[in-house]
């Protein structure tokens, strides 16, 4: 049976929520290639330098609590890149498979195209993570390529699989007045 999850912007108050629930995947799973999981200061650090941007931050909530989180990133640094974000979303152990995933991609991909950002891309931490790639490849993302072994955790070689997905015209014309600041 799936939950209902409300989806907001994050709040200062949310940040030891966050930081645990990235602490268990860094901990014990492939999504992140982090070997050791950053404390609250710096979780808060990254989540004010998302929110300087001008980039959305999310929770999605239920019963009282926070299911997982999900941000957009400049995909890189280049300006010729100014228009592509990158995705990363991570959602609680206790609430994995009941829809917090879904709710906050679909939501943080409209932001992102609101904003006039033109391409979402997801760089999915190793090829055996099918709940990822499902859950992006369910929300518009095509596949876009495999790096394989390009990360070595828990003692052996991961994959990174990228997907890609088209915000508001994509490619299909020039950007427009709204376009994001060149950062």
């Amino acid at each position: 049976m799936k939950s209902t999850f409300t989806v907001r912007a994050s709040a200062e108050g949310d940040l030891a929520a966050i930081t645990a629930i990235y602490t268990h995947h860094v901990l014990h799973g492939l999504a992140s290639f982090e070997l050791e999981p950053p404390d609250a200061a710096e979780m808060g650090r990254r989540r004010a330098d998302a929110l300087a941007r001008g980039l959305p931050y999310l929770v999605a909530e239920a019963g009282g609590g926070i299911a997982g989180y999900a941000y957009a990133a400049p995909y890189r640094t280049r300006p010729a890149y100014r228009y592509t974000l990158e995705n990363s979303i991570y959602i609680d152990p206790a609430a994995q498979g009941r829809g917090a995933g879904r709710v906050l991609l679909e939501a943080l991909s409209e932001a992102c195209a609101r904003a006039g950002y033109r391409q979402l891309i997801a760089v999915i931490g190793d090829s055996a993570n099918t709940a990822s790639i499902g859950l992006h490849a369910a929300c518009g993302f095509k596949h876009a390529g495999l790096l394989p072994g390009v990360g070595f955790k828990f003692g052996r070689w991961v994959d990174s699989v990228l997907m890609q997905r088209e915000l508001g015209d994509g490619e299909r014309s020039l950007p427009g007045a709204l376009s994001p600041p060149a950062k």
